[in-house]
């Protein structure tokens, strides 16, 4: 028992040692991959503060990278839908806090602007594919309900668009064709007619 005492503060602290080298890293392989997609394991682990031996300890091909990456954005996605107070915020400011998270969440991860990368890495949980369609459809029969939105097209059709249209609108910063504050800008502003709640989103509080 005693033994079994003795290393169990060696064991934590090793097993705290290896979150951090492992946060070190995908944080760095966000912010790397974001200016340089085809960077290399080396550059990540240079701009983390390890060696690359450690990377591949923890993360034995870039694809495993690549997709730890992919399930720690899908994480950070759905704590930023859960935070956006989509379930009762006025209809129109709730379209338009769904956009912003989707927003922030890119800017976050701007290698995920490249849709291929979203298509090739599928994360095993909170998959925004699975979990985003229901969250926006429930907001939209929400406004539906109240009158503050269209109610004739289906929750659904309209969710489909909205999701689609933010969509089209990263595609067209990664082509730079526009700016983030542009597109976050045009987005909003077609996202509210397309559901019928005028231009604007009420004030927030």
């Amino acid at each position: 028992m005693a033994d079994a005492l003795d290393t169990a503060p060696p064991a934590r602290a090793r097993r705290s040692d290896a979150r951090r080298s492992i946060d070190a890293i995908l944080n760095a392989a966000r912010i790397v991959l974001g200016e340089q997609p085809d960077a290399s394991m080396e550059e990540i682990a240079t701009t983390a503060g390890v060696t690359r031996q450690t990377v591949y300890a923890h993360f034995p091909s870039r694809d495993a990278l690549m997709a730890a990456l992919i399930e720690a954005a899908a994480a950070e996605y759905t704590a930023l839908l859960d935070a956006a107070g989509l379930d009762t915020a006025p209809p129109a400011d709730a379209l338009a806090r769904f956009l912003d998270a989707g927003w922030q969440f890119l800017r976050r991860y701007p290698l995920l602007f490249n849709p291929a990368v979203a298509q090739i890495y599928r994360p095993k949980s909170n998959d925004p594919h699975d979990v985003v369609p229901p969250r926006l459809e429930r907001l939209i029969r929400r406004g539906q309900r109240t009158g503050d939105l269209d109610g004739s097209p289906s929750a659904a059709w309209l969710a489909a668009a909205v999701i689609g249209l933010q969509h089209a609108a990263a595609a067209e910063v990664a082509a730079g064709r526009l700016t983030p504050a542009e597109a976050a800008a045009l987005c909003l502003h077609s996202t509210l007619r397309l559901c019928g709640s005028g231009d604007r989103p009420a004030a927030r509080g």
